[in-house]
């Protein structure tokens, strides 16, 4: 397998002495530095006890048994809900004859369902939740619903559109960084017959850095195959329960099976469009971590560390937190359902682990995606405001395309991936080399690469060497890293971190930018960042981050001018 060089990146490698696999961990203890912590999410992070968490296992032996059962196609989720009650029922009185295994129910639905509608309606639920929405229509696995469930069928293939699931058959959650066994413990629930078996989730920016109290819930990484699960077709949907057990973990099938019941016993069919609604209410405050002040020092001290005759650093990408405090609820899931309209070129993203805040993004940077041994990854940096007409939005594109700052920027992105994409696979090709990628409010340098694995087990190579790439985090890596680590007072917890999901023979990540942390009664935390190089100007990087972070901001009123805080004391 292809290993990464060590000096200078994120992630080192080891060797696993119980197993002779490599596994990977950070090099260097955590700073002495106290970090300011956000002290308004209260709530401590309990486990469910009814499902199980798939790192505790034997992760070098694969489940007995992984199955898709496909039912008949129905008009309504009401109709589905009922099948699929039924099926669970049959299926608990002939119990699988395994020790360990999953068990995929579907129910195809002779209408397109929202995802994120359908996880919306299942709000008063305190279980985990997952939703994640491609940026292509189709572009995923093409799903072929079976005729009456004898393998024959009758409909067209349909592109998978988005994913919304509640609850957990199985999660994936530790403290320590997330390791070549944790990956292969995730894997072993995974089969490439069964692509809609997956795993959802998301790992931390740095792994290093203490886990502060609103991102306790997530530990180092969290994943989770949802039990009950809408998948979001062209044309049509899919219901969907999966059950999952293994007594070596403890937990039996008869224990996984009256859990799956148990969830399915709060889960409503009844569904509401929400594509007109709005969060109905305004900010009473708001704070930025670092304020405007501190932000504009930090951005002298990068640049000053560049200008260093000695100095290795090209690039540090700061980020800030701005917390907003509302009159009433914000729900992360009407907040997202109001970023369809951004979602072009987007994914779209939510995770919440049980009784957690919810980690939601709209992000338009692919990490890689893989399909058996292809991969591809991409380089965007570089950002400019969408010009108000459209003489005035070409002007701006020329503006990015020929500026010296930015394009230092971006080469450095694309030529960092390039090289990490040479390391790990054969025959890597840039195409296209520089172009610009426009989105709803601004407009990106952009580079798609692609090349062909070696083999299929160093998916975990590809994620360990990208990220965090240059555009999250600067560079040299592990130089940019430090100084992150000791100038930014808050925790990025999953912010600019792996967003995505795991399947048999597939794997799609995003980097988890332009996001919010949102819990219902406490507010929310909203990120943002800009890479910061020679020639960088301290307040126009500022107004980037407020562009940035517009898309949630623009659907929340601003309340009593005189209640609005605009500085932190960092």
């Amino acid at each position: 397998m292809a290993t990464a060089t060590a000096s200078g990146q994120f992630l080192a490698r080891l060797i696993d002495p119980q197993s002779t696999r490599k596994c990977s961990i950070y090099a260097a203890a955590p700073t002495s530095r106290s970090r300011q912590t956000v002290r308004f999410f209260r709530r401590r992070y309990q486990p469910c006890s009814m499902s199980m968490n798939g790192c505790q296992g034997d992760h070098g032996l694969p489940v007995e048994n992984i199955e898709t059962r496909t039912l008949p196609a129905v008009p309504s989720p009401a109709l589905a809900m009922d099948m699929l009650n039924s099926a669970i029922y049959q299926l608990k009185s002939h119990p699988p004859p395994s020790s360990s295994g999953v068990i995929r129910l579907e129910v195809p639905i002779q209408q397109q369902i929202d995802a994120i509608d359908w996880l919306h309606a299942q709000n008063s639920l305190q279980l985990s939740r997952c939703y994640f929405s491609g940026r292509t229509v189709g572009s995923s696995y093409l799903f072929n619903p079976a005729d009456n469930g004898n393998g024959s069928s009758n409909h067209k293939a349909k592109g998978l559109v988005s994913v919304a699931g509640v609850g957990s058959a199985v999660f994936f959650r530790d403290i320590h960084p997330f390791s070549y066994n944790d990956w292969k413990s995730i894997r072993r629930f995974l089969s490439e017959k069964n692509p809609l078996i997956r795993a959802y989730g998301a790992i931390r920016f740095d792994a290093r850095s203490n886990i502060s109290p609103e991102w306790e819930g997530f530990g180092s990484f969290y994943f989770t195959v949802p039990q009950v699960e809408l998948d979001e077709l062209e044309g049509s949907s899919i219901l969907a329960t999966t059950v999952a057990w293994d007594e070596s973990l403890s937990l039996t099938w008869e224990k996984a099976i009256d859990a799956l019941q148990a969830t399915m016993g709060k889960v409503t069919s009844f569904v509401v469009n929400m594509r007109n609604q709005r969060p109905n209410t305004f900010i009473v405050s708001k704070t930025h971590s670092p304020s405007k002040k501190y932000w504009e020092l930090t951005v002298n001290r990068v640049l000053q560390q560049i200008d260093r005759a000695n100095s290795e650093l090209t690039k540090v990408v700061l980020a800030r937190s701005s917390r907003v405090v509302t009159a009433t609820d914000i729900d992360p899931t009407t907040w997202l359902s109001c970023l369809q309209v951004e979602k072009d070129n987007s994914y779209q993203f939510c995770l919440q682990p049980p009784k957690s805040p919810a980690f939601i993004g709209n992000t338009p940077e692919r990490l890689f995606h893989r399909k058996n041994l292809s991969i591809c990854s991409e380089a965007l940096a570089a950002t400019r405001a969408r010009g108000g007409s459209m003489s005035h939005d070409l002007q701006v594109e020329l503006d990015l395309l020929s500026s010296p700052k930015d394009h230092l920027e971006f080469t450095i992105v694309r030529e960092t991936i390039k090289k990490n994409l040479e390391a790990v696979g054969n025959g890597v090709v840039v195409e296209p080399e520089k172009v610009i990628r426009k989105l709803r409010r601004v407009q990106h340098l952009y580079a798609k690469l692609a090349a062909k694995l070696r083999s299929e087990d160093d998916e975990f190579d590809v994620l360990a060497s990208l990220h965090p790439t240059p555009a999250v985090c600067g560079f040299p890596r592990e130089e940019a890293r430090v100084f992150i680590e000791e100038n930014e007072a808050f925790d990025r917890g999953m912010y600019a971190g792996p967003v995505g999901w795991f399947s048999g023979g597939e794997s799609e990540f995003a980097v988890g930018i332009r996001s919010a942390l949102v819990q219902k009664g406490l507010g929310a935390l909203m990120y943002a960042g800009t890479g910061i190089v020679k020639g960088s100007n301290p307040s126009l990087e500022w107004d980037e981050l407020e562009l940035k972070i517009s898309q949630f901001t623009k659907m929340l009123k601003i309340g009593v001018p005189q209640l609005e805080q605009l500085t932190t004391g960092v």
